[in-house]
């Protein structure tokens, strides 16, 4: 749909006949077909890459790598090989255009990304867009100390920026957030008659999850539309809880602040995701169809998922304290602690044989569900079985509750955790996801430091959601995780499910985010490695093209990516490449504008692929 204000309005085939004239007048010479005048479009497009490169020869490798770049791009876009993968032939609708026929389908995005993908080739506005403008140059003609000295005048210059950026994101270290948290403990404990004890046992927590939109509008300040859409995924059976802990993270006032928006964002469904996991729901009759890393074509038998040679993932116990909106296994949780959700003895003892089978599983993943959401008797017997399995040297304890429930990380689960390990032969990690530094708290510090002092690794995984992708939010978190003793380890591009589509962000922002902001950290800050999850498949890096490729773009603005399997070049016969619609980047510009953001501050974004 074409909007009419905002930053898309100047985008449309005006704005591109200004930018690119000569394209018009090659759609007057081609005489109504198509295939010459592909031809003469490539055959352009070579003169002015050429031209640009000539004119451009001093300006610095930076340039020249975003010219010959975008040609690439381009070229790609405007193959016959894009339309059979894609569906969709960017050379007709530009040919469409030039000829002055009406395409209704054509959004300001699309417009917006071949604007930027032609001034890209044509050198015109390849600035940097640096989002630090400091000047770096200049210093060639001296050396030793005083170049020494010019360049740490410089990298000060730097930090200073850098953490102008990051002074306005909010930390629940700070002692601001922390006594305000307090007030919203006292007032919760008080709604549950609760004391202290009470609020620090981990049972009490789970026996007090609020699954319900009326007892939520009590305990915290709600918008209309977050309300209605709780008591609606309640109506229809989706999934929900969130625990008195939790909940004590949120703020109370919800209008003219965004402090707590990533908190939120976590377990308040949005509008759009409950009406389509409800339409799942009644065409199916079950949420199988939301399965988007389709597991079930990984579960060589029941509990257990494999995609990876050494390792993989074991769920004995299939719910969480609380649920995440964009979980992966939304579609199989029935509801947060559901009763029936520890599986059948004679499954788990299936699994425990199936992996006791299988001596290339030298790594097990035991998540669900959240395993820490089991009593201490059936988590203890669980991993004391995977841990007598003797060609296993690594355990993993996937859960969120160091997170939602801190107390979880009790000095019994710590000290039977510490007991399984065996230094030099088996290894226990607990992997965890905190999303934004407002969920880092002195609880959270003290369950860590249990942990830590049994020699357990703790690692976290970012989910790089629109709530978190505003510059330098991500490298603010993985400062403060460092901190806290958490070791960053994945940041996961958004997964591409429908219902989640206001969670997503453009695969072009996780790669600036990598590029121009991770960097700018500390190696020991930036350990996180960026993926996409390929469904049937698992995770792809992005940090090369050699592992996804941009193959096409639709008519909506939507890059079209083409994702590598991980076994090309390990196996004679890989799966196919997967071909994935990426979110709009206007889209996504226009959504940071809404909320106070510069889009200026984010303008290289056009130029990573």
């Amino acid at each position: 749909m074409k909007k009419e204000g905002g930053i898309s309005a100047g985008f449309s085939k005006l704005l591109l006949r200004e930018v690119v004239p000569e394209l018009f007048a090659l759609g007057h010479e081609a005489c109504g077909r198509l295939e010459p005048w592909r031809r003469k479009l490539l055959v352009w497009l070579d003169e002015i890459e050429g031209e640009a490169l000539t004119r451009l020869a001093r300006a610095g490798s930076g340039r020249l790598r975003r010219v010959t770049l975008c040609g690439t791009i381009l070229r790609s876009v405007f193959s016959v090989q894009s339309e059979e993968r894609t569906g969709f032939s960017v050379a007709q609708a530009l040919f469409d255009v030039v000829r002055g026929l009406v395409r209704e389908d054509l959004s300001p995005a699309f417009y917006a990304e071949l604007i930027s993908l032609f001034k890209g080739v044509g050198g015109i506005d390849v600035e940097s867009h640096a989002v630090i403008n400091d000047d770096h140059g200049g210093n060639q003609l001296i050396s030793g100390r005083e170049a020494a000295v010019l360049r740490s005048r410089q990298l000060d210059a730097i930090e200073r920026r850098v953490g102008r950026f990051m002074a306005q994101y909010d930390d629940g270290l700070n002692q601001e957030a922390i006594a305000r948290r307090r007030l919203r403990r006292e007032r919760l404990k008080k709604y549950f008659g609760a004391d202290e004890s009470h609020w620090q046992d981990w049972r009490w927590q789970l026996a007090n999850i609020v699954q319900d939109a009326e007892t939520l509008t009590r305990l915290v300040t709600l918008r209309p539309e977050e309300a209605a859409a709780v008591r609606r995924a309640r109506r229809h059976r989706l999934p929900f809880g969130v625990t008195p802990y939790y909940l004590s993270l949120m703020d109370d006032e919800v209008e003219g602040s965004r402090r707590d928006a990533a908190i939120r964002a976590q377990v308040l469904p949005p509008p759009e995701y409950v009406e389509g996991v409800v339409d799942s729901r009644l065409e199916q009759g079950d949420l199988s169809g939301l399965d988007f890393m389709r597991e079930e074509d990984t579960s060589p038998i029941d509990l257990i998922t494999r995609r990876y040679p050494s390792i993989c993932i074991f769920k004995p116990f299939n719910t969480c304290p609380q649920i995440c909106v964009y979980c992966q296994r939304n579609w199989e949780i029935e509801d947060a602690m559901a009763p029936d959700a520890l599986a059948a003895p004679e499954k788990i003892e299936a699994a425990l044989n199936w992996i006791t089978e299988h001596p290339a599983i030298r790594e097990v993943l035991i998540t669900g569900g959240d395993p820490l959401a089991m009593n201490d008797e059936q988590f203890e017997s669980i991993v004391t079985r995977v841990a007598a399995v003797p060609t296993v040297e690594r355990i993993r304890i996937g859960t969120r509750t160091p997170i939602t429930m801190p107390m979880r990380i009790s000095n019994r689960l710590a000290d039977f955790l510490g007991s399984v390990r065996r230094p030099g032969k088996l290894e226990v990690a607990v992997v965890t996801h905190a999303e934004h530094a407002y969920e880092l708290t002195p609880e959270v510090v003290a369950a860590v430091d249990r942990l830590k002092r049994r020699g357990i690794g703790v690692y976290n995984q970012l989910v790089y959601t629109f709530f978190v992708s505003r510059r330098f939010e991500a490298v603010f978190l993985r400062r403060r995780l460092r901190q806290v003793g958490i070791d960053p380890y994945y940041t996961f591009n958004t997964k591409g499910k429908e219902e989640t589509s206001g969670y997503r962000v453009p695969i072009a922002r996780l790669l600036q985010e990598q590029s121009e902001e991770a960097r700018l950290a500390p190696g020991i800050e930036r350990t996180d490695e960026a993926v996409y999850n390929v469904p049937g498949q698992g995770k792809s890096y992005i940090r090369s093209l050699r592992h996804r490729y941009m193959i096409g773009l639709d008519a909506n603005g939507s890059r079209i990516y083409e994702f590598f399997p991980w076994e090309e070049g390990i196996v004679r016969v890989a799966p196919e490449p997967y071909v994935a619609r990426d979110v709009p980047l206007l889209e996504y510009l226009e959504r940071l504008a809404a909320i106070g953001e510069t889009v200026a501050d984010y303008q290289s974004i056009w130029y990573y692929f």
